[in-house]
């Protein structure tokens, strides 16, 4: 497990692809975290956010909303990998995501990240990775994501 984060170029990134940058630390799922998320995005369905309702389910309890376990990619990512010392560093967009199996309430969840690619641009490059999302609960992965990061270089 790697939770100190890497910090590379763009030269670096580039001759790790195909690499896998390390696997973050473990990240508990709490109720509380997943009813303030769905108060922020205005989903309330029961799966999520009514325990007692969620127990008689075919999931046996609430489980975390997918966009909640990918929304939580940048804190793990940043144990990964750092994009500190760029100017800036922006996300540019998702060509693949999926929610293979659900993550229950009060799991514990790590990400994986793998270079999969960098193709430079005037003033920087686009990173691309694919970020595995796994419960301590096991199975499938609970997500995975085909992630793109603008890295620009210079001044902001």
């Amino acid at each position: 497990m790697s939770t100190t984060a890497r910090v590379m170029t763009i030269d670096e990134l580039e001759a790790a692809v195909g690499q896998e940058l390390g696997t973050s630390s473990w990240l508990e799922v709490s109720q509380e975290d997943v009813d303030r998320f769905a108060d922020a995005t205005q989903d309330h369905q029961w799966i999520h956010t009514d325990p007692e309702r969620a127990a008689s389910s075919p999931f046996g309890g609430t489980i975390a909303h997918g966009y909640y376990t990918l929304s939580l990619a940048p804190v793990l990512f940043a144990q990964l990998l750092s994009l500190d010392h760029f100017p800036m560093a922006v996300n540019y967009g998702l060509d693949k995501l999926r929610f293979p199996a659900p993550l229950p309430v009060g799991a514990k969840l790590r990400m994986g990240a793998t270079i999969d690619g960098v193709e430079r641009f005037d003033g920087g490059a686009t990173l691309r990775l694919t970020l595995a999302f796994e419960s301590d609960r096991g199975g499938k992965p609970v997500c995975i994501a085909q992630v793109l990061y603008r890295l620009f270089e210079g001044k902001s």
